[in-house]
């Protein structure tokens, strides 16, 4: 695509593949795994440990990298499903006029609610986890996606093109598949990969609480919530795992703008 080869997706591009490549390859990487424990209790950087130690003598940096996998195991299951949902939830529309109605009320709803507020409200009914995480994502993105797959059917709707093919009996389903929802995908695809950046702090903030990935497994935010503790003592407790998730945003952001980009000068 030619989002990619703007400066935005080259950059977005390079710093998402070498981490979602650290993510990947952790196991073999480090097969020890992450909680190896030592004796070498909240040490400093060093070349053994770039991020130094945790308050049990395990490698921070290990940690930070299992905990980049376990993220990208959240959003890259409940953004494409929130994808998925919303857009068929903002279509409904092109099929039964009422029924399109009754699930934008719904989307409202929902939009009344900050993503992390939804998230606490799942976790106390599921209990903490990856599940109650990707369910909090996933329906906190409902409401962006139906919304522009809505405006995009409703901008369709009004083309000629749409307007012939229903004059000559050409099926509801057939029109919505065939014609207006091929022009409803680049704007969704730019909200997707924005979304994935509320879908990450959303994770970060639950974790951070204590509502998200429970201990001993480690993800970006949960390593915050326990490096509070020690922040005077170990810094990069807090530092390292900040930066790799500043970058994880950032690389999505960048995207997300280098696709805005190419959809406007279509």
């Amino acid at each position: 695509m030619a989002a990619f080869k703007t400066p935005r997706g080259i950059i977005g591009s390079a710093i998402l593949l070498i981490l979602l490549a650290l993510a990947l390859l952790a196991p073999v990487l480090f097969p020890g795994g992450y909680d190896q424990q030592s004796g070498d209790a909240l040490q400093g950087p060093s070349l053994a440990h770039p991020f130094g130690t945790d308050e049990l003598g395990r490698d921070l940096f290990v940690r930070t990298v299992y905990g980049l996998r376990m993220d990208f195991s959240i959003i890259l299951v409940a953004v494409p499903l929130s994808m998925v949902l919303g857009t068929a939830l903002g279509l409904l529309g092109a099929i039964s006029k009422v029924a399109g109605s009754i699930v934008q009320r719904v989307l409202d709803i929902i939009l009344g609610f900050p993503g992390v507020v939804l998230g606490v409200c799942i976790v106390l009914i599921m209990g903490a986890g990856w599940a109650a995480l990707v369910v909090a994502i996933t329906i906190s993105g409902l409401p962006a996606f139906g919304r522009q797959a809505r405006a995009a059917l409703l901008e369709q709707m009004q083309r000629e093109y749409v307007t012939a093919a229903r004059a000559l009996g050409v099926p509801k389903g057939t029109v919505l598949v065939r014609h207006i929802l091929p022009n409803a995908v680049d704007p969704i695809l730019v909200g997707g990969a924005l979304f994935v950046v509320a879908a990450i702090f959303i994770e970060a903030g639950l974790s951070i609480i204590g509502l998200g990935i429970q201990p001993p497994e480690p993800s970006l935010g949960s390593l915050l919530n326990v490096g509070i503790r020690f922040i005077e003592q170990a810094p990069m407790y807090i530092i390292g795992p900040t930066i790799v998730l500043i970058l994880l945003a950032m690389s999505f952001s960048l995207l997300s703008d280098a696709l805005n980009e190419t959809v406007i000068r279509k």
